[in-house]
This record gives C-alpha cells, sequence and structure tokens, in this order.
C-alpha cells in the first residue's frame, strides 16, 4: 500500500491532493446549494423527513423523467417553501395531498418556490408530489459551477446527492429517508441505497423493454444517489460483503480494487464499529466525474481511478464517509469539521496500519500545511465561509484532522477508539454537534477537556515552539540536571505536550504541560544531554519555518487549479523567499511558467530546481523532462535528447517519468493544441 510520501511525489498532484478530496468529499458533506449564501447559515424554514421518487432514465435521449412526493413539516407562519433543484429539470405539476395543483417558480438563484394552498399547521407532515423532467447530458449548468454531478448517458448515468435532481432543502443537514424506484433500459445495473432485491421486467416511456430497481432506506440519512451502468458480474474477496462493479474496459482492475476496498472497510469496521448495514458496493463512475462520490451502501469511483495503486488514500477516506458523513453527520457547517475531520484521519489511520508511524508522519506533513493554510477563522466560526472555498475545505478537512490526531496523542489510542464508538453508537442516524463530541471525548477519557477544544475550536494559529535550556552536572556522579523553558507565541494555550533529551545512554521522555507563552521545566538524566526536541512524535500542530513553505506551495497549487496563476506564482516565490533552496516551489514556478509559455524563464526555474535542496525527489527527474520538452519545443532536439538522458540515468520513475522520458527519446515532445 502507498503511503503520503509515495502521494505528494506526484508531480501532476503533491499537495494538491489534499484540496481535490477534500472538495469532492466535502460535496456529500456541506450544506445548502439551493439557496443563497447568507441563507445557507441559516436553520431550513422546514424539515423534509422523507422521498418517494419514480425516476425513469433514458441514456440514448440524455432523459429523465421522474415524481417525487416529498414529506416535511413546515413552521405555520410560512406562505412559500424554497427548494434547490437541478437548473436542466422543468416541473411539469406540483400538487398537495388533496391533489390541489399549487404554484411554482425559479428563482434568480435557481431554486423552485412554491406557494402553499393552506397554511401549515404546527408539527403536522405535509405530502407534495412534484412531476418533472430534462435533458441532463452533464455539460448543463449545474448546482456547482465546473463541477459535473448528473448526466443520462451510456454506458453509466450517475444522479448524485449534490446534483438536487430531486426537490431538497436543508442539504446534509436534514436527514431524511427515500423510497425510490428507477427504470432503465435492459442491461443496466442501477444502485442506490436499501436495495430491496432484484430487478424486474417493466415497459419504458418509448414502449422498448426495461427494468425497475427498488430501493428503500429507512433509517434518517442522506441516500439521494444514483448511479447505473452496464457492468460485468460482481467481484469480491473474502466475506463478499464488498462488491465491486466496473465495466468491462476497467475490469482488470476489479481484483485488485476489491482487495483494497475489503481491507479499508475491515479495517474501519473495527476501529469505527460496525455499520447499519452490513454490505457496501463500490460503483464505477465516468473519468470526468468527481474525485469520489459516496451514499449509504454506496461509493463511487471514477473508472480511470479503479486500477490506480496510489488511490489508498483517496478509497480509504471515501469509504470512512460511512461512518463519518452517513451514519453521523454534522448539525450545521460550524461542525462539518467532525466529519470532514474524521473522515481524513481514518484515511491516515489505515496508511499508519498498513505503512508504519512513518508513513504517519509523513502524510502530517502535508495535513498539517492544509490546516494552518487559512487558519484565520475559528471552526466554531466556519461556516460564516463558502463551503466550497479552499479556506473551508482546509480547515475542516485537515485542521479537522490534526484535532483528532491531537486528540488521540493526548488521551492514548485506546481511550480514542473509545471516543470514536462512543459518539458513533450515541448520535448514529443523527446530526452531531462540536459539544457532542467534547461531551463524549470528556465520558471516555475521564478528563477535563475543555481547554482543548478551546484552543483548537474557538481559536486560531498554532505555537511556534522554541526552547532555551541550561545543563548542569549534579554531584555525587548523580547525572545531569537540564533546567529549560518552552517559549510559544499563543497566550491563551494550555496543552500537554511531549519532551525528549537524548543522551549518551538512555533517552528521556517527559510530558510537559505548556501553558502561555513561557513553560519552565527541570528534568534530571544520567547521560549527559546532547539534543532536546519539543513533540518529536508530531502529536501537536505546531508552526514551523518549513511548515510555512509548504502553505504557501499549497496555496499556490490551489490558484493554479483555479485558474489563477499570476496568483500562483506569487505564493510559490513566497515558499522560495522561506526556502531559497526548495526544490520543489522552483519546480512549481516553472510548471507556471511554462503553461505561460515563458519558457527561458521556465528553463531557469527547473534548473534551480535541480540545483536546490531535492526535495522531494522527483523533483530531479521531472526537471530534466521538463527542459527536454522545451527544447523539443524551441527545435533543439540534440539537447532535449540530453535531458532525456538524464532522467532515464536517475532511474526514479515516479509517476511513470523514466518511461515517459524513454518514449520522447524516441519521439520528440509536441506541445498539444489546447494548451
Amino acid at each position: 500500500m502507498a503511503s503520503m510520501r509515495s502521494r505528494t511525489k506526484n508531480p501532476r498532484i503533491g499537495l494538491l491532493w489534499a484540496f481535490l478530496l477534500a472538495l469532492s468529499g466535502f460535496l456529500a458533506a456541506a450544506v445548502a446549494l439551493a439557496v443563497p449564501a447568507a441563507a445557507q447559515r441559516e436553520r431550513p424554514a422546514l424539515n423534509i423527513t422523507g422521498y418517494v421518487i419514480d425516476a425513469e432514465l433514458d441514456p440514448a435521449a440524455h432523459h429523465l423523467a421522474a415524481t417525487a412526493t416529498v414529506s416535511f413539516t413546515a413552521p405555520p407562519n410560512l406562505d412559500v417553501v424554497n427548494f434547490g433543484f437541478h437548473p436542466a429539470l422543468k416541473i411539469s405539476k406540483i400538487t398537495d395531498e388533496n391533489g390541489k395543483v399549487l404554484d411554482g417558480e425559479r428563482t434568480a438563484d435557481g431554486s423552485i418556490r412554491v406557494t402553499a394552498s393552506t397554511p401549515f399547521t404546527e408539527g403536522q407532515t405535509v405530502h407534495w408530489t412534484f412531476v418533472y423532467d430534462g435533458t441532463v447530458t452533464g455539460n448543463e449548468d449545474g448546482p456547482i459551477e465546473g463541477l459535473k454531478l448528473a448526466a443520462i448517458q451510456e454506458p453509466i448515468s450517475y444522479l448524485l446527492y449534490p446534483a438536487r435532481w430531486f426537490p431538497m432543502t436543508g442539504y446534509m443537514t436534514d436527514r431524511f429517508t427515500a423510497e425510490m424506484h428507477i427504470k432503465v433500459p435492459q442491461g443496466m445495473q442501477v444502485f442506490a441505497s436499501g436495495s430491496t432485491g432484484p430487478s424486474h421486467s417493466v415497459t419504458l416511456a418509448d414502449g422498448k423493454p426495461g427494468d425497475e430497481y427498488d430501493f428503500n432506506w429507512k433509517k434518517p440519512g442522506f441516500p439521494g444517489t444514483v448511479i447505473a451502468g452496464r457492468y460485468v458480474s460482481p467481484i469480491s474477496v473474502g466475506a463478499g460483503n464488498v462488491k465491486v462493479y466496473l465495466t468491462v474496459s476497467h475490469q482488470q482492475s476489479g481484483n485488485q480494487l476489491a482487495q483494497m476496498a475489503t481491507k479499508e472497510y475491515d479495517f474501519f469496521t473495527d476501529s469505527f464499529g460496525e455499520l447499519e448495514t452490513s454490505h457496501l458496493n463500490v460503483v464505477e463512475m465516468p473519468d470526468d466525474v468527481l474525485f469520489a462520490a459516496w451514499a449509504p451502501e454506496l461509493t463511487g469511483i471514477p473508472g480511470n481511478r479503479t486500477g490506480d495503486k496510489s488511490a489508498v488514500r483517496w478509497l480509504a477516506n471515501t469509504i470512512a464517509h460511512q461512518w463519518w458523513g452517513c451514519e453521523v453527520s454534522p448539525r450545521t457547517l460550524n461542525d462539518a469539521w467532525i466529519t470532514n475531520g474524521m473522515s481524513r484521519y481514518g484515511e491516515l489511520m489505515y496508511v499508519e496500519d498498513e505503512s508504519g508511524r512513518n508513513a504517519l508522519k509523513a502524510a502530517l506533513e502535508d495535513v498539517s500545511a492544509g490546516a494552518l493554510a487559512y487558519d484565520t477563522t475559528p471552526l466554531s466560526s466556519v461556516g460564516r465561509l463558502d463551503p466550497f472555498s479552499p479556506q473551508f475545505q482546509s480547515m475542516t478537512l485537515e485542521k479537522g484532522a490534526m484535532i483528532f490526531h491531537m486528540l488521540r496523542g493526548e488521551v492514548g489510542d485506546k481511550v480514542f477508539l473509545d471516543i470514536l464508538k462512543g459518539a458513533l453508537s450515541q448520535y448514529s442516524d443523527s446530526p452531531i454537534r462540536t459539544a457532542d463530541i467534547e461531551k463524549v471525548a470528556e465520558a471516555q477519557s475521564q478528563e477535563q477537556l475543555t481547554p482543548f477544544f478551546a484552543q483548537w475550536i474557538d481559536g486560531t494559529g498554532a505555537p511556534r515552539f522554541t526552547d532555551k535550556y541550561a545543563v548542569y552536572r549534579l554531584g555525587n556522579n548523580k547525572g545531569f540536571r537540564t533546567i529549560g523553558e518552552i517559549n510559544q507565541d499563543l497566550d491563551l494555550f494550555r496543552m500537554p505536550v511531549d519532551l525528549r533529551i537524548e543522551t549518551e545512554g538512555k533517552t528521556v521522555d517527559q510530558k510537559i504541560d505548556v501553558v502561555g507563552t513561557d513553560t519552565q521545566y527541570v528534568v534530571d538524566t544520567f547521560g549527559r544531554p546532547r539534543r532536546i526536541s519539543i513533540d518529536p512524535q508530531d502529536w501537536v500542530l505546531k508552526s514551523t519555518p518549513d511548515l510555512q513553505v509548504r502553505i504557501s506551495i499549497l496555496k499556490g497549487q490551489q490558484l493554479v487549479a483555479q485558474g489563477d496563476l499570476v496568483g500562483a506564482l506569487a505564493e510559490y516565490k513566497k515558499a522560495l523567499d522561506a526556502n531559497p533552496q526548495s526544490s520543489l516551489a522552483s519546480y512549481r514556478i516553472g510548471e507556471v511558467l511554462f503553461t505561460q509559455r515563458n519558457y527561458q524563464a521556465s528553463v531557469n526555474a527547473f534548473r534551480d530546481a535541480l540545483r536546490g535542496d531535492d526535495e522531494p525527489p522527483w523533483t530531479e527527474v521531472w526537471s530534466h523532462i521538463a527542459i527536454g520538452k522545451i527544447f523539443d519545443i524551441t527545435g533543439q532536439r540534440d539537447r532535449a535528447v540530453n535531458e532525456y538522458r538524464l532522467a532515464v540515468q536517475t532511474n526514479d520513475n515516479t509517476q511513470g517519468a523514466v518511461n515517459e522520458a524513454r518514449l520522447y527519446l524516441q519521439k520528440p515532445y509536441t506541445r498539444p493544441d489546447n494548451e
């Protein structure tokens, strides 16, 4: 299994991995897309409790036709109800439970505004039925710009919950049940939450034969994702509760993927406890969909990642959402750090279990950078941010993961797992708040953890530790006494921190209660101290010069993903200012300049990367390849060949680098027309 070290060696993804997975994962863990940003932070005016949906998919025409009956309660002073709804779908009729036709209209923000025919009664459930259809190719404007969340097509159709393909509100905060009946052409299989049995034959609207698949998820949750496709026979290993469904073009990856998914599912079952459902379907989606998608009993994966051995972390994060997202969910945006953060940390726990403590430590380097990249707003107020912004993503996933890591370091492994299992058991099928996690943690640990949660949930920033000390020899051959002071810059900081004193003999570890900016300590050792380190096992989120370089590079990669190359260059140059020898910063600068066709400056940057600190090592092989490409583009084939040969001589095949260099030795690189 790949560790985070191998993941971050990807020259094309690198630290951007954190942001992309954060974004895709949070598409099933954020809130209300159906209303303006200000209203997203307010509690919905109504509470949807359940759906009954009949839908027919026509991939040949890219058409969806559906009827959805929505059960909800609303306050009596509400006259008009807003529902989020996919822009490509058109409602032909809305009726209440008495058959009364209701008036509905599209609003400027894309939602559907429906006027009630009679006043609502406090606590009374009403049932409205929507009849609608539309052409959904995946290329239309959707709820989230730039993301394809729904498409009716061959060989795979998909309707993801964030696509709002049925009328919804209270996105990922109000849990609901769903009974769904999905009709598809013969030969397609349908996957959703709560399958009630095999398909049965039906006649479709165009008179052709088809099959109907029935689903009924009876516990409150988020069972709104449907994937339909032409898959080969399922592949499973072990107990067979995890099944992998792939198309013919990717079936050769099935056994490897099934083994990986089963191993991760079993690990999380041991760590978090049994799920309320005993099986999981891992289903292929098209390549151009999200990095990942999940719903109860369902994990969707892009086809081009099914055979990717380096996808261990991504798949682990997605499967962890079966517990942290499906079984429990955030009550508000301010609580999203719980489910987002624990899914991320579950991923790191699996890396540690598979590859050891060093792999976890390597992964924590990048997670720490993400945690502090935009740490200017307390997590307790993060709901004020756009839930799809890099700021929100970094804070809820990366800082959330670090909070769970630090909690584990404070209470110990056994108690930490007891906290996780206790929270999942106590709040199963329910939303969960920060106060709930704190309550469970204190009950399981028998410790007073208010200072811990106040520091990391209600505060911002991280300590930058420094150490001043003096060593004295004790008389009568009793060894040495070290008198020191730990300094850091957060006045309200209070947390136990490990201190390690390496001596000429035995290494001494001692936990120091660091309180405020200056904390004194006294440690006696038999051998003379040679080296003293604060938090040597990285249990505390802390600011370091190296981390500042990583943060700038992460921000730069996020800006590249958004198309802001000028902003990205500024961030990369900040990283280079902090560490002029950073090969990674120089390499990233070279990439941006190459994209801008500023070839001379790009070559200079890649040369700087080769003269730098060689961290990470893959910058050497890929810098030679990049320089070779530039020589090919500028008509200097002999010089290009020399660079490709130097790349091959590194024997570093990270992300197929050597293979690519050999390819260009045979045939010159030409820049694609669309670049």
